[in-house]
């Protein structure tokens, strides 16, 4: 779904009728499907996170040919704070990345207290991520995360801890009267469980309570404005972030980043067919009263004859590279013109939840070399793994994969949204503590009768991790299943540590690949230290988790925190309550299986770092958590995790220079569009330039690709650009350290783009020998859309 940003898109002028407000404010009010009164304040906000995207490993499928060269569309931040107008209040952050991050979670807690004091804390304030694989790494700070990025990436790490924090701001500067609805609903085709023959070892008398092998329910909470109608929403659904490929160099928010990108321009989309209606009424067909114009409104006015516009068109060749302030691009960026005034802009976040064993590739895992169905419970090729890949439904279109598992999601979002009517009342509260995972002592079910005392262990991972999965197969002679190892690569691990008897003992039957949690040179290679957190908004509980459950272990969870909410909450809670599980969240510590999942070893459990009774510890400490939020008791803080920002180490060698050949100017047209050229609908564009290396600046809440629309005789208006989907960047050298480089930019013309001139513009920073920065920009020649 690709609304045309030409449609999108507003050109303002004041508004100086209040006639014309109070339309256009009744107007959006009657979006809110319910009348209610308003129990909290709500706010939502969002912001740039995209990060560099040229040179860095991209975090998710540890490859270290996954090299960022370009954007399929940008990352964002994504915020809600709920609060009682004279009690508590919570924030929750979306990120379109691979996870959150605990030395980036400690420095945006240290920033919010710089601004507000003690108002947003660890306690209150949860991050999590929608597990993307295609954004830039390198912005977590323990070893095993960071390997592939050659050591810690500070910039990757600097634009998310911004971008949180001004999304936060953001929300906190929104936050009014408001109220909140819930809605959940089946989702059935965006989800396969990628390790069945692990969930089959679950008793089966817990199996047949379930329909789905995987969670199929998403849940979304509907934010509603007093004032302004509906703000946004956020909904919690469980699929992997692994549409696009391993082999993918362009930073992607995945299928989740994409449905969120789909929601949001459809609802201002809607809010724009609100506006004509409320323009309509106040007989503004003309621009004397000050009202916003569209290209929408122009749509009647433009001449259908192709002959004048193909005339038009060539009298716009291509600009030439030309110097411009670094602001320009922000000030071209499409989504900058969206607000309506003070209406706050419209924040839909699609967030992560137990996915650990959900692949969004819902054809099923084929065999490369055959065709066949892979290995059930190997996910081997004759053996291999590196043959075994799942595969999406836009199979062999990563793209086209990512498109409709995002649609999918969006669609079922739109659904719920446009349904929503049981308001969330009660109380906000929220319940934080660190857990020290490596030695906890845990009380689970004995083989006879009563309860037996045993340990989590200090993090390992098995042989079967580094096989990877279907969505990423891993290299070597690794396979999924392996309870075993094999006695080469235990020489190639014990170079780096020989595990004790007593951890593989721990550890039993997973055999030890990597023993992260006892390496420590020159820090610590794995979390040791955990948060664990519940969020409370009325009757929505959110369990925020710093890993990735699957789908049972998840059930388990979710299962225990109600017995214990309804059991102790004194008719709090009821058959109402909502719990959700946000994986990903606040730190980062992989994966978290059932026992029975564990013991056969596929990757999830070969990644389950702290032993089999990983899980069991989890429910344990959340139990607590759970009782001390229904009893009003505080909790024990427990163990603070370490701050490693000063330890980091980064190999990433900088940006030295960049340059052109003689004569040639940063932003020229390296391959132009040809002259006269006409395209239909569904065509793709391809313009390139001479340009620089992204790193040089970010263009956060900018643009490196623009396509612009003639309005007019010679009024160039933006109408695309690299945070849609239909537009890509990328960025090549022709050899690994040229100092020349190449932007292309593909548009991929929608069918609902408006009919008439184009060109596609070019924005970019070169750096000198001497480490000045200076903004340049380029344009295509012009050619025409004839539908």
């Amino acid at each position: 779904m690709e609304f045309p940003s030409t449609i999108r898109r507003q050109i303002y002028r004041p508004v100086t009728s209040s006639l014309f407000c109070s339309l256009l404010v009744l107007f959006l009010q009657t979006c809110r499907g319910s009348s209610s009164d308003s129990p909290y304040l709500v706010g939502l906000g969002s912001y740039d996170i995209t990060g560099p995207a040229a040179d860095v490993n991209m975090m998710g499928y540890a490859n270290t040919q996954q090299i960022a060269s370009g954007l399929h569309f940008r990352l964002q931040a994504r915020a809600f704070i709920v609060a009682e107008p004279k009690g508590n209040r919570v924030a929750f952050v979306n990120l379109d990345a691979c996870m959150a991050s605990q030395i980036v979670t400690i420095k945006v807690i240290e920033r919010l207290k710089s601004r507000y004091g003690d108002l947003y804390n660890e306690q209150n304030v949860a991050i999590s991520g929608t597990h993307t694989h295609a954004g830039p790494g390198g912005y977590l700070q323990y070893i095993i995360y960071i390997i592939t990025s050659f050591g810690f990436v500070r910039q990757s790490f600097d634009v998310i801890v911004d971008g949180i924090e001004k999304a936060i701001v953001e929300a906190h500067e929104n936050l009014r009267p408001g109220s909140i609805f819930v809605n959940k609903g089946e989702l059935l085709d965006a989800g396969v469980n990628r390790s069945p023959s692990a969930y089959l070892n679950n008793p089966a008398e817990e199996r047949k309570k379930h329909k789905y092998d995987v969670d199929k329910e998403m849940t979304l909470l509907k934010f509603v404005d007093s004032k302004w109608g509906p703000v946004g929403s956020f909904n919690w659904f469980a699929t992997h972030g692994t549409s696009m490929s391993r082999t993918n160099s362009l930073v992607s928010g995945d299928n989740k980043g994409a449905a969120a990108r789909f929601m949001e321009d459809w609802f201002k989309h809607k809010a724009n067919e609100e506006i004509d209606s409320a323009r309509d009424l106040f007989d503004a067909s003309s621009d004397e009263n000050g009202l916003p114009r569209r290209v929408s409104n122009i749509i009647s006015q433009i001449d259908q004859n192709y002959d004048v516009l193909k005339q038009r068109a060539s009298s716009f060749q291509a600009s030439g590279g030309r110097t411009v302030a670094r602001y320009f691009s922000a000030t071209r960026h499409v989504r900058s013109v969206f607000r309506q005034g003070t209406r706050p802009k419209f924040v839909s976040a699609f967030c992560q939840s137990n996915c650990g064993d959900v692949s969004p590739n819902v054809l099923g895992a084929f065999c490369i070399d055959t065709g066949l169905p892979c290995d059930f419970n190997h996910s081997t090729c004759n053996g291999k793994n590196e043959l075994c890949y799942g595969r999406g439904p836009g199979y062999p279109d990563e793209f086209e994969s990512t498109r409709i598992i995002g649609d999918r999601q969006y669609r079922k979002a739109v659904d719920l949204f446009n349904t929503a009517t049981q308001q969330i009342k009660g109380r906000v509260e929220y319940r934080h503590a660190f857990i020290d995972m490596s030695q906890l002592e845990v009380s689970v079910p004995s083989n006879g009768a009563g309860q037996e005392v045993v340990r989590t262990c200090p993090a390992a991972m098995g042989f079967a991790f580094a096989a990877g999965t279907t969505d990423g197969p891993g290299a070597f002679d690794f396979k999924q299943g392996d309870d075993k190892g094999n006695p080469f690569w235990r020489l190639v691990r014990n170079l780096l540590k020989t595990p004790t008897k007593e951890q593989e003992d721990c550890h039993h039957p997973k055999p030890i690949l990597l023993d992260t949690g006892e390496m420590k040179e020159p820090y610590d290679w794995a979390p040791s230290i955990l948060p664990i957190q519940i969020i409370q908004i009325g009757q929505m509980v959110i369990l925020c988790v710093p890993g990735e459950f699957t789908t049972m272990a998840g059930r388990r969870l979710r299962d225990a925190v109600r017995t214990v909410l309804i059991s102790s909450g004194n008719g709090e809670f009821g058959d109402d309550l909502h719990i959700v599980i946000a994986g990903l969240s606040n730190s980062y510590s992989q994966y978290v299986t059932t026992y029975e999942e564990y013991l056969i070893q596929r990757y999830e459990g070969a990644s389950t770092l702290y032993g089999p009774h990983t899980l069991d510890a989890y429910i344990q400490e959340f139990k607590k958590l759970a009782a001390a939020l229904a009893g009003g008791q505080r909790v024990p803080p427990g163990p603070q995790p370490p701050d490693l920002l000063d330890k980091q180490i980064s190999l990433l060698p900088p940006v030295i220079v960049d340059a052109t050949p003689f004569g040639v100017k940063f932003g020229d047209i390296s391959t132009d569009i040809p002259q006269n050229s006409t395209f239909s609908r569904g065509s793709i564009v391809t313009a390139t330039f001479w340009s620089a290396c992204p790193r040089n600046d970010l263009f956060t809440e900018g643009t490196f690709a623009l396509v612009e629309f003639l309005e007019g005789r010679d009024t160039w208006v933006p109408a695309y650009d690299d945070d849609d989907f239909c537009v890509r960047f990328k960025w090549s050298r022709p050899s690994k350290f040229s100092t020349r480089s190449h932007a292309t930019i593909e548009w991929r013309i929608p069918e609902t783009a408006v009919l008439g001139v184009y060109r596609i513009r070019h924005f970019g920073a070169s750096k000198s020998l001497l480490g000045s920065i200076k903004h340049f920009t380029g344009a295509s020649s012009a050619f025409v859309v004839v539908g």
